[in-house]
């Protein structure tokens, strides 16, 4: 069983008004969902939180933006959850307007491989 757990994200409420929470596998991916696509400067009390890769989307294409983006995406998630995870690989696709985000990692308490990948329409 993961260590991790925390308010669910979006943040929801349960049948009895209480707030939802959620731990293991889905509070990780909602960790690193949250790291992809805040941008920095949106949180108030942590100005440097996310990974500002929704700037790239408006960059031109090619080899040189995916590896950009790749170095982005490790950065902020090595910062943000380096406690929490070990990342194997991250892997990013641009095509058909949409962003397609592939991450692979352990998560440090169970020692259990895990690949989630996250997607966003682009505008």
């Amino acid at each position: 069983m993961s260590a991790v757990s925390g308010l669910s994200f979006p943040v929801e409420f349960d049948g009895q008004g209480r707030t939802t929470l959620v731990d293991g596998e889905d509070r990780l991916r909602q960790l690193i969902e949250q790291v992809l696509f805040t941008q920095p400067g949106e949180r108030v009390n942590q100005p440097d939180f996310g990974s500002g890769l929704m700037n790239l989307v408006f960059a031109p294409g090619g080899d040189t933006l995916a590896a950009a983006t790749q170095q982005l995406v490790q950065a902020a998630l090595q910062q943000w959850l380096g406690d929490l995870i070990l990342l194997d690989d991250v892997q990013t696709d641009f095509g058909d307007g949409v962003l397609t985000v592939t991450v692979g990692y352990v998560e440090r308490a169970t020692q259990t491989s895990r690949q989630d990948v996250f997607q966003v329409g682009l505008p």
